[in-house]
């Protein structure tokens, strides 16, 4: 079974990169992020043509997430119901790869804007909400993955130059707390399973030549229950996606577990 998340940064840009890499990476489910799209828009029939099933909840411009499966989608929660909120920022679903049921949550976590901003106060609030969302999903079920893009460098390895990055959103000390506060839970960082390259990220801004430079931050996770974890055998970054034309400033990650 393999489960991978991307923040695409805009579906109607990216489909074609999506439906092209999922004909030469096919996954159990897919959790897509920033989709920027309205469900009324959303492209579920080129997803069909190739085999994919998709639950979404979207809005126009901003935020939008998706899971896409060739498997049934059961179960689907839009949004986390102790918290309410107009963004499009969380989908939950439980899939099953014929080796017993997974509940897969994808979200997209607030970016925080500034440490001064009402946003960071969002972002911490929203969080706190995840972690009860997370506690009670992992209350019902044995096997859950928190896929997304969390817009947290959990430490300062995950960061291209920490000493430039301290103190601001994405690495304070308090986002890091909150995603120590999800690992708490049982839920386990599965790259940081497995001996991996330094510098490796997930994200590199469009500007100052960054992904060139491998000036990154690694800000997109897959965190899984530990009866999950317990089969999982590699999780890494496709880092081919960002070469491309018009490429998301997000690249693929990519779990794998044995049956």
């Amino acid at each position: 079974m393999k489960l991978a998340t991307w923040n695409v940064n805009s579906l109607n840009v990216r489909i074609g990169h999506v439906l092209n890499w999922l004909a030469t990476n096919p996954v159990d489910a897919l959790c897509l992020q920033e989709t920027k799209l309205t469900d009324d828009r959303f492209p579920s029939a080129a997803l069909e043509q190739i085999g994919y099933r998709a639950v979404f909840t979207g809005q126009k411009t901003y935020n939008g997430v998706a899971i896409l499966s060739p498997h049934e989608l059961h179960d689907v929660v839009r949004g986390m119901p102790d918290f309410v909120d107009e963004q499009q920022r969380v989908i939950t679903a439980t899939i099953d790869a014929g080796t017993g049921p997974v509940r897969v949550i994808c979200a997209y976590f607030p970016n925080g804007q500034s440490v001064e901003s009402d946003k960071y106060r969002y972002k911490l609030d929203w969080c706190d909400a995840m972690h009860g969302h997370a506690s009670a999903e992992l209350a019902r079920h044995e096997r859950v993955a928190l896929l997304g893009d969390y817009n947290i460098a959990p430490e300062d390895r995950d960061v291209h130059d920490p000493a430039a990055w301290q103190g601001q959103v994405l690495c304070t000390d308090a986002e890091r707390a909150r995603f120590k506060a999800l690992t708490a839970l049982g839920l386990v960082d599965t790259f940081r399973m497995f001996e991996q390259p330094e510098r490796t990220f997930s994200w590199w801004d469009y500007r100052q030549l960054a992904f060139q430079k491998n000036q990154g931050l690694r800000i997109d996770h897959i965190l899984a229950s530990q009866a999950l974890a317990a089969s999982c055998t590699s999780c890494v970054i496709d880092r081919s996606t960002r070469k491309q034309t018009q490429p998301s400033d997000h690249a693929p990650v990519v779990a794998s577990f044995a049956p």
